[in-house]
């Protein structure tokens, strides 16, 4: 069973229309994030892993089966997560969950699930494709420090004592209507003085034969639920419907543009990311460890001439002798940061905090920068291998005998074969329409039950993972210019980094805050002939 816990959840006691409701909603688990659960496995959900039809799951708390105090009732699966809404129901169990959440005391929501389809990464990060979602728990510590609640509208009567001493409430009769208020007579609801006196009457109150219930009987009776508030509210109807003319002469028209003053305007989080912070070059390739000296550059020595052996062309004659030569390298450190000042207000008014999501933002930005560079120093340290790819999404011989063409090239210099092939996204695209001459794709989809004939690859979908071209690991970066096909033999191509993470400095003239993100970054082309590029045409 894998636990997880995600954030932004909110709890409603109350609909804006009056009619009693005990729900909470928010994010259950939010999709390409790692965490470490319950049992010490790293996970990892991706969008639709978890189900939004089928068995509603049961909510708990604490993830104790025993303590089950609602079920979900509405699942919507979103690129960021799954948005859920439950109901809890009307126990005393259930009115305690509600009371530790409008406290902060339980501030978090955790999934129990059970997983059907999913893999391994190289980190041994489980990656999840699809799961039975058995359970969801309101929890006090969630494996995300931003599981929180962040707003909570839970209704609590003004009198603690009203489920101890509830009491009908004040409806009273000016003449005798025995028929007309038999309802009224069983109503059990509590009487909240204190409301009653410094709370107006529900509505306008023309001289009528029944008497409305107070603002305090209707929210006590509201409070108790069931059977009571459903008499409360039949007596009302029944009142208004036997005074309707006198009501409306009495009453005005309010509509929501006479009280602009009373209507909230929430923020629904969490925030939309419209950008994917992912470096495919840097990621495949791996970022070793910067020297930690100061320096601005560090020496990486190659091979440029090995020695030699050779056979002896006679006893005692001179054996073969090459001296090694071996280069000092260069290599510059370049620093890549970006920056932004904040104002206090800004920092201490916002709500989700402005702060925490900037600075999510800038790190994300210099991760996307880093990438760029990996991938323009990549294509600039490039070979031409002389091989041409002319498309043809039905005769894929031109694809096949480009790609031989360069792995060749790095095999005749080092008899080391490629590891990668890397390519911008309208070639990408261009691979996945090869098909052969039964109109089969080249790039078989792996999943699903599809079996692939006569491929010579294979992809995950529509997406830029885990995808191949015989053998060779496809990367995939829209920081690469539109026809860019690099076959390539990783070693021979080395990135450094050194993250120094966020520096920030306190402006008293302004009242601000500026915030700096920056890091080290440098590649190394080792062997250029290890980077083969193809010509799309």
């Amino acid at each position: 069973m894998i636990k997880l816990v995600p954030s932004q959840i909110t709890v409603d006691a109350a609909a804006a229309d009056g009619l009693p409701r005990r729900s909470i909603s928010g994010v259950a688990v939010t999709y390409d994030e790692t965490a470490t659960v319950s049992d010490g496995t790293r996970v990892r959900f991706l969008q639709g892993s978890l189900p939004v039809t089928g068995r509603d799951p049961k909510l708990f708390m604490q993830h104790d089966s025993t303590q089950i105090i609602g079920k979900l009732v509405d699942r919507v699966d979103t690129a960021e997560g799954m948005m859920f809404t439950a109901k809890i129901s009307a126990t005393r169990l259930g009115d305690e969950a509600l009371t530790l959440a409008n406290d902060g005391v339980i501030d978090a929501v955790s999934v129990g699930v059970n997983p059907i389809k999913f893999s391994y990464d190289d980190d041994g990060t489980m990656i999840v494709e699809s799961a039975e979602w058995t359970e969801l728990s309101l929890v006090s510590q969630g494996a995300f420090s931003g599981a929180i609640i962040e707003h909570v509208a839970a209704s609590k009567p003004a009198d603690e004592s009203i489920h101890e001493t509830p009491t009908e409430p004040a409806i009273q009769s000016d003449q005798d209507t025995t028929k007309e208020t038999d309802m009224t007579d069983k109503i059990e609801a509590p009487v909240v003085e204190a409301a009653q006196s410094t709370v107006d009457k529900l509505w306008a109150q023309p001289k009528q034969e029944f008497k409305m219930p107070t603002p305090g009987e209707y929210m006590a009776a509201m409070h108790i639920g069931g059977d009571t508030f459903r008499k409360v509210q039949e007596a009302c109807k029944a009142a208004a419907a036997k005074n309707q003319t006198a009501l409306q002469a009495a009453a005005g028209d309010i509509v929501t543009t006479d009280t602009p003053g009373l209507l909230p305007v929430p923020v629904l989080g969490p925030l939309f990311q419209d950008l994917n912070f992912v470096r495919p070059v840097v990621t495949a390739f791996g970022a070793r460890a910067m020297p930690n000296t100061p320096s601005k550059t560090f020496i990486r020595p190659t091979i440029t001439t090995h020695t030699s052996a050779a056979a002896q062309s006679s006893e005692l004659a001179a054996v073969s002798a090459t001296t090694m030569v071996i280069a000092s390298n260069v290599v510059t450190k370049s620093t890549v940061a970006g920056q932004v000042t904040l104002s206090v207000q800004d920092m201490d008014f916002t709500d989700p905090a402005a702060m925490n999501l900037i600075l999510n933002d800038l790190a994300g930005e210099y991760l996307i920068a880093t990438d760029n560079i990996a991938a323009d120093n990549l294509v600039a340290g490039k070979t031409a291998s002389g091989s041409t790819w002319t498309v043809n999404t039905t005769d894929p011989s031109s694809l096949i005998e480009s790609i031989y063409d360069a792995s060749r090239e790095i095999a005749e210099d080092s008899n080391y074969f490629p590891t990668h092939i890397c390519v911008s996204p309208d070639v990408w695209q261009k691979l996945g329409q090869q098909l052969d001459g039964d109109k089969r794709p080249l790039l078989g989809y792996n999943g699903g039950g599809m079996t692939t004939f006569n491929g010579i690859g294979n992809t995950a979908g529509l997406q830029y993972s885990s995808q191949n071209i015989y053998g060779l690991n496809m990367v995939v970066d829209n920081n690469f210019a539109n026809n860019t096909m690099l076959v390539v033999y990783a070693p021979g191509y080395e990135i450094y980094e050194q993250q120094k993470g966020v520096m920030s400095v306190e402006v008293p003239a302004t009242l601000g805050r500026t915030f700096s993100y920056y890091g080290y970054f440098a590649t190394f082309v080792a062997k250029s002939s290890f980077i083969q590029s193809i010509v799309v045409a």
